[in-house]
């Protein structure tokens, strides 16, 4: 496994870099052991700087990353927190994870659809300017190239809570159309099917 350990904002010392080694080791061989790559990052957070945050994202497959976040004073103290959190993911998906690493590892080109994703600029405040010369379309901000995989429901529920992320498109497994999960705000996930799949 590649690994990325940097801060930002603070000195990452050498007996920090060697724990985060060990402990990431130690879980990718417990519970997957074909982790890709893994990027912990540390950084300062509050006003006055005093806790630190570990980030940490580990890619486990073709497209399915596991993602936590801590924060703490101690910069040992919140990795470990953060490593917790991963180590329960993947607890808890383990043995969906190798099932779907050896699909997604045989799984044909077909099977995928590229997209663009944009990062829209937040809408600014309204002033007196006219409409006519601020033009109707949003202000694009950020344009990456994404890969709508086709999946199960279970599957998409599995990499969107590995993921962090609030919402996620794929193509559904049982008949081809392009659905969408999402975080609900009562703590469920929503899922959008639209009608005339499978007729």
């Amino acid at each position: 496994m590649e690994l990325n350990v940097h801060g930002k904002q603070i000195d990452v010392g050498d007996a920090l870099r060697t724990h985060v080694e060990d402990k990431l080791a130690d879980l990718n061989e417990k519970y997957f052991n074909h982790a890709a790559f893994a990027t912990v990052t540390f950084s300062k957070e509050g006003h006055g700087k005093a806790e630190t945050r570990a980030h940490i994202l580990i890619q486990l497959g073709k497209n399915v990353m596991v993602v936590a976040d801590a924060t703490d004073h101690d910069p040992y103290a919140s990795f470990e927190a953060a490593a917790t959190k991963v180590g329960k993911q993947m607890r808890r998906y383990k043995k969906k994870l190798r099932d779907h690493h050896d699909r997604m590892e045989h799984t044909p080109d077909e099977e995928i659809i590229t997209a663009r994703d944009y990062v829209l600029a937040a809408a600014p405040e309204q002033d007196d300017t006219p409409e006519e010369e601020t033009g109707d379309e949003p202000l694009i901000v950020a344009e990456m190239t994404q890969e709508i995989t086709k999946m199960s429901v279970s599957d998409a529920v599995m990499r969107l809570d590995l993921s962090g992320e609030n919402a996620m498109l794929f193509r559904n497994a049982s008949h081809g159309g392009i659905n969408m999960i999402y975080r609900r705000d009562d703590g469920n996930i929503g899922w959008v099917d639209p009608e005339g799949h499978g007729k």
